[in-house]
């Protein structure tokens, strides 16, 4: 089978654009579109509002990836003070005569403080903070020469974890549960899409049920019409009782009713696969899709096993299931991490400078000579640790409890797969029969004519037949499209919905 088409976030695909084709104008001003099940497909996957909507899940899911790393995003910060001080002073001065003398004075002093700082966290837990700060002060004494002096650091501070918030720490938890997070959210986008996609193919078949089943009621309309015209001859003719007109006129009115219900029947079943392949169904009024595929019966054997390697591997929500899972697994490593106690190592260098102005001070940190260092470490130890013990049990159970859950799906989607295979078998036998029922039941009905037709036997056992053949043509039609529904519904039971059909899904 050649590619049909590929998905993407963008909806982008491979396939060209659907033809559109109005073939004819039926009865009741209805145009007829001829589509293939490729072609609804195509449709439904840029149109389907599930779709169109879950596509959304993983673009949210990576910007919020893309948000924790800004846990490592490096703060930078500057900021400068200016500050003015008149100070009241007094000066005692001695007179020749002994006596003093308070004279008031005044002291004015001018700082300027420029600071400057870079700091942030790195991938494995260091701290670091790179600074930078420069003073200057002006000082001005009535009486007295002004006073100018400017100094300052640049230097590095630097804290790392050595065991709490070592391997991991809050901003690493967060960019691994963000990971999983989208990785689930993929898994979720691609179970909608086998979803929508095996409810379009089912619709699909339905619809072409209802079809044959409207041939079928019109077809059993025409076997009532032509009986009832015919007695109707006979009863002119004296050969047949009036009463045996009723039956007649009896038979065909119940399949005229039964030909309405399938009508309507057909007109719901199209209406519900436009909604599955549409965002605008009001663009689809008085469009009816013909479809351009027959029901298949043809023999098709599954291999349990197979089916079951398949559902392990590929069903969307056992995968999610199983990051659950792993994401679990993530937070006991935080929590374990967060049993230790506090061990930081610390240390700082850098350089001072000094001078009357700015550029005294500038020239000092150029020249290096005079730095300053340490080092040292620090440990803070929790006497209890009552949280953290007590997060880490709480985070145990839930994982045991995420792990029976997964058990308990993956046992459900083995049971589903082995009921889907059973009935897809069982479906392939009921077609079987059901076509050798319509073959007898005609042979029946054509054999019971002849007797009618020279006299040795009843309108109502004909009219019996004609049921029987109607009905068996029904069950016949019915039991071929749950074969090829019951295909699809395994193929999504199995997880393999997108393989089988060729779809791409290019989810990056």
């Amino acid at each position: 089978m050649n590619k049909i088409f590929a998905v993407s976030l963008l909806a982008t695909v491979t396939l060209g654009a659907v033809a559109q084709t109005a073939t004819n104008l039926p009865a009741g001003g209805e145009h007829v579109r001829e589509m293939s099940l490729k072609d609804c497909l195509q449709e439904a996957l840029s149109h389907n509002f599930d779709v169109q909507i879950s596509r959304y899940n993983p673009m949210i899911q990576q910007s919020m990836l893309n948000e924790t790393y800004g846990g490592y995003d490096p703060t930078l910060g500057i900021s400068g003070l200016h500050s003015h001080n008149n100070s009241a002073q007094f000066t005692t001065t001695v007179l020749t005569n002994g006596s003093s003398l308070l004279i008031p004075n005044s002291t004015l002093t001018d700082n300027d403080q420029f600071k400057t700082a870079l700091t942030g966290t790195s991938p494995i837990g260091t701290v670091y903070d790179l600074f930078g700060n420069i003073a200057q002060a002006e000082q001005t004494q009535v009486g007295l020469p002004q006073q100018q002096t400017s100094g300052g650091q640049i230097g590095l501070d630097i804290t790392q974890p050595l065991l709490k918030n070592f391997w991991i720490d809050t901003t690493r938890l967060n960019i691994d549960i963000a990971k999983n997070n989208l990785a689930q959210s993929e898994q979720s986008f691609r179970s909608q899409l086998i979803s929508s996609v095996a409810s379009v193919q089912i619709a699909y078949y339905e619809l072409i049920y209802a079809q044959q089943n409207v041939q079928v009621q019109q077809e059993a309309l025409t076997l009532a019409q032509t009986q009832l015209d015919q007695d109707r001859q006979r009863v002119q003719v004296g050969s047949l009782a009036p009463l045996d007109v009723q039956q007649d006129e009896s038979q065909v009115a119940s399949s005229k009713a039964a030909l309405i219900a399938a009508q309507y029947t057909l007109y719901t079943d199209r209406g519900n696969l436009i909604n599955l392949i549409t965002d605008s169904y009001r663009k689809w009024q008085g469009v009816g899709i013909q479809p351009t595929e027959q029901l298949s019966d043809t023999l098709r054997v599954f291999d349990l096993q197979d089916s079951w390697g398949k559902g392990m591997t590929k069903r969307p929500d056992l995968l999610q299931s199983r990051l659950e899972v792993e994401q679990q697994g993530i937070t006991l490593k935080y929590d374990r991490n967060q049993l230790y106690p506090e061990l930081d190592l610390n240390g700082s260098y850098g350089y001072n400078g000094a001078g009357r102005v700015y550029s005294g001070t500038f020239d000092m940190y150029g020249q290096a000579d005079h730095p300053f260092y340490s080092y040292g470490a620090s440990i803070s130890i929790p006497l209890s640790n009552t949280k953290a013990r007590n997060t880490l049990k709480s985070d145990k159970s839930t994982l045991q409890q995420k792990l029976l859950s997964l058990k308990q799906l993956e046992q459900t989607i083995l049971m589903e797969i082995d009921n889907s295979v059973k009935q897809v078998a069982s479906d392939y036998e009921a077609v079987q029969a059901s076509k050798q029922a319509t073959i007898y039941a005609a042979a029946a009905l054509d054999a019971e004519q002849k007797k009618y037709n020279v006299g040795k036997s009843t309108t109502f056992t004909v009219l019996q037949l004609q049921n029987t053949l109607t009905t068996n043509r029904g069950t016949e039609i019915r039991n071929i499209a749950n074969y090829d529904e019951d295909i699809a519904r395994l193929s999504q039971n199995e997880g393999t919905t997108l393989d089988d059909l060729d779809i791409t899904l290019n989810i990056h």
